[in-house]
């Protein structure tokens, strides 16, 4: 007769305990969150400054050439982003999976994708400008000065790829606070230079222009020194693991899918202007003011979308699924709440906001038509925000590319259709649509994308 020893199943083994787990808290997000919430506002009052400076020289075609300038630099650097959120992704993983070489090389990648593409910048800057020039069709004046800016400025453009990818680096390890020291140190040093030369020197519009290469420059020779520091004073990797070929083409994919992604969200806004153009003067000066509304709220969103990012790629490279949906949660949660404190915000206070951007009444009245489509967009728009800070860190490009190539599409169908019946009302309809839809999308796969990342484990 069997014994009950004998009989009995053996005990279950217990789960393995995985060695590179790591728990996400409110704390930690709100780490990462505010120091670069604060770090991304600095560009809009970058942005002021320059133009309170310029400004103050009482020549409209300087105001104009900033403008214009400043147009085709958000152009080029909303573009080759993807060295920032690429670069944010790759090294959390690489953090995450505790392989400190690839963590090593995947700073040096980028960096050397980012001087190339900025020594091309500088070498293709006449093109560059002819084609600006003539999609712009600005007056002579305007755009005499809008070619002294950009002939200056664009010297800058290596040393602010350069620093993206330092920028880039320092998020996926998760330190937000150095990401708010380097951004801070560009925007103080722009601001005293500038004005400094400026109102000084009497450069006027080359003084700007010499303030942005200046404080990029300064940015881009401290950074390798925080870098050195990081990695405790030595900076060698083997040539082979640096060069290696699956990695640089996994590198490059993942850049040109972000590239693509971003240059559709500019096509969009791009759409959004042009339509509105074609809907009258006040339409457009209305659209234009309450655009702000959206970009203002896009930059408090993308502090949380960073952590999204940092947290979700470590996630990935620890192989610890538990960690990635707290931190999809988590970050998830915040933006809705903080997107409904600026919707609220904005929706008691856009009548203010709109009078302190313009002192035309017709554009005033205008828009305050057209006010609740544009405090709602945060609302609207969140969920977008924060999966693409998902999608980065997971490094799931592919699907991050042909979401925002679907929703344009579906956006345009949308402005086709609905501003013809509704006016300028259709077209916010269309945009509001634009950003749901991307949202919705990403979600969707977001739920396939889980299960085939994190797939689980096959019983014995």
């Amino acid at each position: 007769m069997s014994t009950l020893h004998e009989s009995s199943p053996p005990p279950p083994e217990a789960a393995p305990v995985n060695p590179r787990a790591f728990e996400v808290t409110h704390r930690s997000v709100f780490a990462i969150a505010l120091p670069m919430t604060l770090a991304y506002l600095s560009t809009p009052i970058l942005g002021i400054v320059d133009t309170a400076v310029i400004g103050q020289q009482g020549d409209a075609a300087l105001l104009g050439g900033i403008a214009v300038g400043a147009v085709i630099f958000d152009l080029i650097f909303t573009t080759f982003n993807f060295l920032r959120a690429a670069t944010t992704g790759l090294t959390a993983q690489a953090l995450g999976s505790g392989n400190d070489t690839e963590l090593r090389t995947t700073l040096y990648r980028a960096m050397i994708v980012a001087l190339v593409c900025g020594i091309a910048a500088v070498v293709l800057q006449t093109p560059l400008l002819a084609a600006s020039l003539w999609f712009m069709d600005a007056s002579s004046g305007v755009s005499s000065a809008t070619s002294e800016y950009f002939t200056i400025r664009v010297l800058a453009t290596p040393f602010a790829f350069l620093n993206y990818a330092i920028l880039g680096w320092f998020l996926g390890l998760g330190r937000a606070g150095t990401g708010l020291a380097l951004q801070t140190l560009i925007t103080a040093t722009n601001i005293i230079v500038s004005v400094t030369l400026v109102m000084g020197f009497g450069w006027g519009i080359a003084g700007v222009a010499w303030g942005s290469v200046i404080a990029e420059a300064v940015t881009a020779l401290v950074g390798p020194i925080l870098i050195w520091r990081e990695l405790g004073g030595t900076w060698r990797v083997p040539r082979a693991v640096l060069f290696d070929a699956e990695k640089l083409l996994a590198m490059v994919l993942l850049n040109r899918d972000i590239m693509i992604r971003s240059f559709c969200l500019l096509c969009a806004f791009w759409l959004f202007t042009a339509a509105s153009a074609q809907n009258g003067d006040l339409a457009l000066g209305a659209n234009a003011v309450l655009m702000n509304f959206f970009l203002i709220a896009g930059y408090f969103l993308d502090g949380f979308a960073t952590a999204a990012e940092q947290f979700s790629g470590r996630a990935i490279g620890a192989r610890h699924r538990p960690a990635f949906e707290r931190a999809v949660k988590l970050t998830v949660l915040w933006g809705f709440m903080l997107a409904g404190v600026t919707t609220a915000v904005l929706l008691v206070f856009g009548g203010a906001f709109i009078d302190t951007m313009t002192t035309n009444e017709a554009v005033r009245e205008t828009a305050r038509i057209y006010l609740v489509w544009a405090v709602i967009t945060p609302l609207v728009g969140v969920l977008a925000f924060q999966f693409d800070g998902v999608f980065i860190g997971a490094t799931w490009s592919d699907e991050m590319r042909n979401m925002m190539l679907l929703s344009l599409a579906v956006y345009v169908v949308l402005w086709k259709l609905a501003e013809p019946v509704f006016g300028n009302h259709g077209l916010w309809l269309a945009l509001n649509g634009f950003l749901a839809t991307r949202g919705f999308l990403l979600l969707w796969r977001y739920r396939v994308r889980l299960n085939r990342a994190f797939p689980p484990p096959v019983s014995a």
